[in-house]
């Protein structure tokens, strides 16, 4: 059966509908070859289709082919889709030994189930189908996985077969071909070639241990985040990664989020928790003194480690994890400064992707959400400024007409990676309901106490979103600037290890990152390795540089120049540095 799904107009309908039926002729095939399948549910995803089963053996990876040369049977037979309503009662005769079905025709409200059949497949679905088997375009078996009945671990666990179909072979092969560039830059599969990470069962799930590499790469990011928050009026602040049951009761967290909290832990007879959040901490510096309209607006920062709770089963590398750092800021402010720092925080936004190479991405303004809190007059305002943001800086947007949290209307700004991919970063976020609930105040020109505005910032988002990104979208190439070893010098023979040593430290001086490969391997194999490692810039020394006191360079672009004296070299790789170039630049 497929659920009710939200259809498309015009192509994307049409391509809808014939994947759709490609998910049931996937299902025939499967149940020609295991007569005692048990059926869950197959319905279209973006770019394809699957179908659960509850079968008599483990899928392997070498049945694809089998079923898909079923398949091919079925559509060069071109079996007509056909389509019946019965009565419930009638469902469940028709569908007696299978399980999964019967649970969904219980809840069915309608009295009458609609049945599509073809050839000798029989299916609850509410459709609608292509008119026979024969007019579904190309298509192909991607992978297995394993998907417990309905999403929950208390139910079995099914095997889940994908596809992918297109309306022409062209179609297909071009799919098939971004499929293998998604692979190729899998930061998970980069990590067992890069060394940058791992996540050890012994520490548990979604908890990350950064190796050298990433650690480097981890430094350099935060070292340049903090100057430029320093530069553009922030000041940084560093708190707890526990707190006390009372602070989140107060902030509501443990009414409507503890099922994400950790359980808590006894400190001599107080409850304390794993914190999810920073606001609290900072909401308490705020608090901590009287604040005048002077004071404001304040701009808080901090890159601060948080702890939510994940099921196993959506873990993700670094995409999805337990443990992750934000770069967390809160601007608190008066309501008449409100459209001003708005602006200048998604400016700085901005500026802070570009930095990072990613120039391609859309903007959402979500709106409020049918349950809220605060005034009218508050989230009209809040909307009203950054609507009024956007447009005076002419970036075009969309609008998510109810998408706000119910604290408030946001902001998100959505990066498209080196493939086209798109991701929830940034998020400039109204809150109308801590203010509230700490009870913030300043006192006003006029000696009154007054509720300043609190905006919610997450820039770049979580750190191990942010690095996995970082990781896909340069396939493991980082650019100069944040390669974690930026020169490898790579002597030919041991005679050469003294002046590859020499070269190493001039490098060093100059807060450049060079190393010597020492071993003693052949240079080719050096190379070979440096390039597997994704090293952005060779030095290989022999005689002829130990005699002239040059190098020979080699890139990982496959570039090369012979005898670079070493004070071109080190200009050449600062300025390239400095500019934060994707590739070295020293053979223009």
């Amino acid at each position: 059966m497929v659920p009710d799904r939200k259809m498309k107009s015009g192509v994307d309908e049409a391509l809808d509908m014939m994947r759709h039926s490609t998910a049931h002729i996937m299902a025939e095939a499967v149940q020609s070859m295991f007569p005692e399948a048990r059926f869950g549910i197959g319905p279209t995803i973006e770019d394809g289709f699957y179908y659960d089963f509850d079968l008599p053996r483990t899928l392997t990876p070498e049945d694809l082919p089998v079923i898909e040369a079923r398949m091919k049977d079925i559509v060069a037979a071109d079996e007509v889709f056909t389509m019946e309503e019965v009565t419930k009662e009638s469902a469940r005769e028709l569908f007696a030994d299978q399980p999964y079905k019967l649970e969904l025709i219980d809840e069915l409200p309608e009295e009458k189930v609609t049945v599509y059949r073809q050839g000798s497949f029989t299916d609850m679905c509410r459709g609608p189908h292509v008119a026979s088997s024969g007019k579904v375009g190309a298509f192909k078996l991607t992978g297995i996985a394993g998907a417990y009945w309905r999403g929950s671990e208390r139910n079995p666990m099914l095997q889940r077969i994908y596809g992918t179909a297109w309306p022409t072979a062209g179609e297909l092969e071009e799919h098939l071909k971004h499929l293998e560039e998604l692979e190729t830059r899998d930061h998970r599969r980069l990590n067992r070639q890069l060394n940058l990470y791992i996540s050890p069962e012994e520490v548990g799930g979604g908890l990350i241990i950064y190796g050298p590499r990433a650690g480097r790469i981890r430094t350099l990011v935060e070292d340049f985040w903090r100057k430029e928050h320093y530069a553009n009026g922030y000041e940084l602040l560093y708190t707890p990664h526990i707190g006390r049951s009372t602070l989140w009761e107060t902030s509501g967290h443990l009414d409507f989020y503890q099922e994400n909290m950790y359980s808590p832990m006894d400190i001599e007879g107080q409850e304390y928790y794993l914190k999810p959040m920073n606001c609290p901490f900072h909401i308490l510096f705020y608090k901590s003194r009287i604040r005048s309209y002077r004071d404001l607006p304040l701009r808080w920062a901090e890159l601060g480690t948080v702890y939510r709770y994940e099921k196993s089963g959506v873990l993700l590398g670094l995409l999805r994890t337990r443990g992750f750092t934000q770069d967390d800021a809160h601007i608190i402010c008066t309501p008449e400064q409100i459209d001003e720092e708005i602006a200048e925080v998604l400016r700085f936004s901005l500026h802070m992707w570009q930095a990072f190479g990613f120039d391609d991405y859309k903007i959402y303004i979500a709106t409020r959400p049918e349950k809220a809190i605060g005034t009218e007059e508050q989230w009209q305002q809040a909307s009203a400024a950054l609507s009024k943001v956007v447009e005076d800086m002419q970036l075009p947007y969309e609008v998510d007409k109810g998408g706000g949290a119910f604290y408030g209307p946001k902001i998100d700004i959505k990066i498209n990676d080196a493939l086209g991919r798109e991701w929830q970063m940034t998020t400039i976020q109204f809150d109308f309901n801590l203010p509230e609930r700490f009870d913030m105040v300043y006192t006003g020109p006029d000696g009154q106490e007054h509720r300043p505005y609190m905006v919610h910032r997450a820039l770049l988002g979580a750190w191990e979103r942010f690095f996995g990104l970082l990781i896909e979208h340069y396939a493991g190439a980082f650019p100069v600037w944040l390669a974690p070893l930026q020169a490898i010098i790579i002597p030919v023979a041991d005679r050469h290890l003294d002046y590859a040593r020499k070269l190493e430290a001039e490098l060093r001086r100059e807060d450049i990152r060079a190393n010597v490969d020492t071993r003693s391997e052949r240079m080719n194999l050096k190379i070979r390795q440096a390039q597997l490692d994704k090293v952005p810039c060779m030095l290989v020394v022999g005689d002829k540089e130990l005699k002239s006191s040059t190098v020979s360079i080699r890139l990982r672009t496959g570039e090369q120049l012979q005898g670079q004296s070493i004070d071109a070299l080190k200009e050449g790789i600062r300025k390239d540095i400095n500019e934060r170039a994707r590739e070295y630049t020293l053979l223009e």
